[in-house]
């Protein structure tokens, strides 16, 4: 895969309460270096205390939508993980809360595509969910159906005009 190199050093967060997701993380990351916290109290005080470049946040289980707010206050890039709060209603309120990106679980191993995408947006100065559509729309089509961006169709319209590129 090309340019690692935008991840290499990257001090990232990685939060959620399942550790099997924690450690499958550290062994896709080993260019970055990473703190793990496996719950909101923990990645609180991580964010309070620390910078990072990166925060993969939970939304279940850590109250990852705290944990958003408490990122973007610090200026902390987060990227959205999830598998039980996967629907295109959680997609959207990710976005309008100011997360980079958002990635169901299922594609963890994906990760540093998505993270290497957020960070070549920041880069060319282009906003990070550019790319989001060109990764998972047949994804979204296969669990939620072709009309899946039907159920907020002003938002993706919008979105499709102002933030691909």
């Amino acid at each position: 895969m090309k340019n690692n190199s935008l991840l290499d050093g990257k001090s990232i967060l990685i939060v959620d309460d399942e550790p099997d997701v924690l450690e499958t993380l550290e062994e896709l990351l080993p260019m970055c270096n990473l703190e793990k916290a496996p719950s909101f109290d923990e990645a609180k005080e991580l964010i309070e205390k620390r910078d990072f470049d990166l925060a993969i946040l939970d939304i279940m289980g850590v109250d990852g939508y705290k944990l958003l707010e408490l990122a973007s206050k610090k200026k902390v890039i987060a990227v959205m993980l999830t598998a039980h709060a996967l629907s295109p209603e959680n997609t959207v309120r990710s976005f309008k809360e100011g997360a980079a990106f958002y990635v169901p679980k299922d594609e963890l191993s994906n990760i540093k595509l998505f993270l290497n995408d957020v960070l070549e947006a920041k880069e060319k100065g282009r906003h990070s969910w550019s790319r989001w559509l060109d990764r998972f729309n047949s994804y979204y089509e296969k669990v939620f159906g072709d009309d899946w961006q039907d159920h907020d169709k002003e938002f993706w319209e919008k979105f499709n005009k102002y933030y691909i590129y």
